[in-house]
C-alpha cells in the first residue's frame, strides 16, 4: 500500500523516480524498492518522502483512490431476469462526468497517455482481441470478454497485443477533487481535457494505421 501510494502521488506530480529521490535526499534504488514493495522503510524515510511529495506521512499509510479491478470472462457471473441474461461488470457511486467510447486499436508500439483530472476512472470491456491496459508500469493483459477498472488520474496505456482490438470504455470523472494539499487547497492537475486525451489516442492509432497501409502498399 505504501509503495502504491508513493508511486501514485509521484506520478500525479509528474515527477520521475530520480526527481523524487533527489527532493527527498534518498538513493534512487531506495525509492524504487519502496515503490515496488521490496523495501523496509524507516520512519525517517517515510517522512522524507512525504515531505518531498508535499503530503502528510499518514497519506502514505492510508488506502487512497480505487485499486485496479479485473474481471475475467471465465469468472463472470450471469443473472437471469425475465428472459434476459445480465452480466454486471462494475458499480461506482457518486456524481460527475460520464463518457462512453468504443475504441478500435491496431497493433503498434503503443503510447503512454497523460493523467486525467483527479479521481477519474476508466472502465474497460474488451469486445474483441487482446490488449494491454492499465496504469503505466502496471498494465494487465486482457482478452475478449475481460473487464478492467483502473485509475485514469495517473499516466496509463491502451495498447493492442493482437493485430486489432475493440474496447468499450466508460470514463467517469467526479465533480469533487479527491485530494487537497495540507493547506486544504485543491491540487493542481495537468490541463488535459477528456476530449484532448482521446484525440491524442486516436491520432496515435491513425498514424499507426497509415504506417501499416504504406507498408502494405510497398
Amino acid at each position: 500500500m505504501v509503495g502504491r501510494n508513493v508511486r501514485r502521488f509521484r506520478q500525479e506530480r509528474q515527477l520521475s523516480l530520480g526527481d523524487l529521490a533527489r527532493a527527498a535526499g534518498l538513493a534512487k534504488q531506495t525509492l524504487a524498492n519502496l515503490e515496488n514493495g521490496t523495501g523496509n522503510p524507516t520512519i525517517e524515510t517515510l517522512f522524507a518522502v512525504s515531505g518531498a511529495l508535499g503530503v502528510g506521512v499518514t497519506w502514505l499509510l492510508a488506502e487512497w483512490g480505487t485499486p485496479v479491478y479485473v474481471q475475467r470472462a471465465g469468472e463472470a457471473a450471469w443473472e437471469t431476469h425475465a428472459g434476459r441474461r445480465v452480466r454486471t461488470l462494475d458499480k461506482t457511486f457518486g456524481t460527475g462526468q460520464v463518457n462512453t467510447f468504443v475504441i478500435e486499436l491496431s497493433a503498434s508500439e503503443g503510447a503512454e497517455l497523460p493523467a486525467l483530472p483527479g479521481g477519474a476512472l476508466h472502465h474497460v470491456y474488451v469486445m474483441r482481441g487482446t490488449v494491454a491496459a492499465g496504469p503505466s508500469g502496471d498494465e494487465a493483459t486482457l482478452r475478449t470478454g475481460d473487464f478492467i477498472r483502473f485509475p485514469g488520474d495517473a499516466p496509463h496505456t491502451f495498447r493492442a497485443v493482437s493485430q486489432t482490438a475493440t474496447l468499450h470504455v466508460v470514463t467517469t470523472i467526479p465533480q469533487a477533487r479527491q485530494f487537497s494539499d495540507r493547506a486544504g487547497r485543491p491540487l493542481r492537475w495537468p490541463p488535459v481535457t477528456l476530449a484532448v486525451h482521446y484525440i491524442r489516442l486516436l491520432s496515435i492509432l491513425t498514424c499507426a494505421n497509415r504506417r501499416g497501409d504504406d507498408a502494405a502498399d510497398t
